[in-house]
């Protein structure tokens, strides 16, 4: 393990994602706690303000246990049904909640719910991706949970430590705060191994990480701090650091982003530009490409350009929207890759076009690029 060196992670970070587990957010199930979400509110609206350019996603829990508050259920059901009516239910109080404490601290805040389908159907999360980042870019702070009122158990996240980390990755989150009822992780529990310390910085993905957390199989695994190493590893993959602290410290998020030791910190191992990049060149089969023209193999290589429809000569094999493809000089020399925002058939449509004629020739327009730069890299030529 590493010494424990402050988090500069978070003083660094520009865009953060704030996840609130349910036993937080709820007061342990009985109901949401106004005073608690009124300070997260209140801290994040610090944030923003204190520096403009950062921006904030929440991910909360809460509907089902706001929902059994309201309906008067004392017990938890276990019908898939009554769960999804609960759930149905509890979303109105916990987006009415969060909507009128950020509106108190100037903040226009947004509901936006996900279900596993819509990150795993790829052009889903290219819409979910755009939203989002759309609602950033207004000001907007999105305030996401899971759909419980759509899902079974078949496609459920599972835990919403899961779902943070997935929206990490979707937005290219600098940093994931994972706000929990515990102070963070400690090498084995506390309560009965007095040998127990705390892990104040590890490298997220540390396998030793697991077996303190109690290893997937364990009694405490569902829910408890093994989802949260897990959803650490995940939001690594993408180059978001992660941090498990107690939610009810007080100012935690204001303290965190001083660089205060809070908590246990879980450092990403790569650079968030360096894992996006690495993970499109590591593909090895693309399903099509894209031939460009002499300009645009300079603009794309020496000045860092996006690709623009009016570069693009011709169009191979099949794709859609999302998918990654090849980029091709005129001799069919691949020597770049990134994401499609149009599909194959759209893309031979607009070959040789300018971006201010693609809402003429498709009647809508997704992005004005056929690949962003932020989406795009070069890749080694082939032997």
């Amino acid at each position: 393990m590493k010494e424990h060196s402050g988090s500069s992670v978070l003083r660094d970070a520009r865009r953060i994602v704030v996840k609130v587990g349910s036993s937080l957010v709820t007061n342990e199930g009985k109901g949401l706690d106004e005073t608690a979400i009124g300070e997260w509110c209140r801290q994040m609206a610090e944030l923003a303000k204190a520096d403009p350019s950062r921006e904030i996603i929440m991910v909360s829990s809460g509907a089902i246990a706001e929902g059994m508050k309201r309906l008067g259920w004392t017990t938890r059901p276990h019908e898939l049904h009554e769960l999804q009516a609960a759930a149905a239910v509890g979303q109105m109080g916990l987006a009415q909640m969060y909507e009128t404490k950020l509106r108190e601290q100037g903040l226009r805040s947004a509901q936006v719910l996900l279900t596993h389908a819509d990150l795993a159907d790829r052009e889903r999360y290219l819409n979910a991706r755009s939203t989002l980042l759309t609602l950033l870019q207004h000001k907007v702070l999105p305030v996401i949970n899971e759909n419980d009122t759509v899902v079974n158990d078949e496609i459920k996240f599972g835990d919403n430590d899961t779902l943070g980390a997935l929206v990490a990755n979707l937005v290219e989150a600098d940093a994931l705060i994972i706000l929990t009822d515990q102070k963070g992780l400690f090498t084995a529990d506390p309560r009965v191994d007095k040998q127990a310390t705390f892990v104040h910085e590890a490298n997220a993905g540390d396998p030793a990480l697991e077996v303190m957390a109690g290893g997937a199989g364990s009694s405490i695994g569902k829910g408890g701090m093994i989802t949260k190493i897990l959803a650490a590893k995940r939001a690594a993959g993408s180059g978001a650091s992660t941090v498990i602290a107690w939610g009810r410290e007080p100012d935690v998020l204001l303290r965190l982003a001083k660089g205060e030791s809070l908590g246990t910190v879980l450092v990403a191992p790569t650079h968030k530009q360096q894992a996006r990049k690495q993970w499109m060149v590591d593909q090895l089969q693309l399903p099509g490409a894209v031939w460009v023209d002499a300009g645009a193999v300079s603009k794309l290589s020496r000045e860092g350009k996006s690709l623009l429809p009016i570069g693009m000569q011709s169009v191979q094999g099949d794709f859609s929207r999302g998918d990654i493809i090849a980029i091709c000089d005129a001799q069919g020399q691949e020597f770049a890759r990134g994401l499609a925002n149009y599909a194959s058939a759209e893309a031979r449509l607009l070959c040789r076009k300018a971006s201010a004629d693609i809402e003429k020739l498709l009647g809508y327009v997704a992005e004005a690029e056929m690949i962003h730069r932020d989406n795009l890299v070069l890749t080694p030529p082939r032997a």
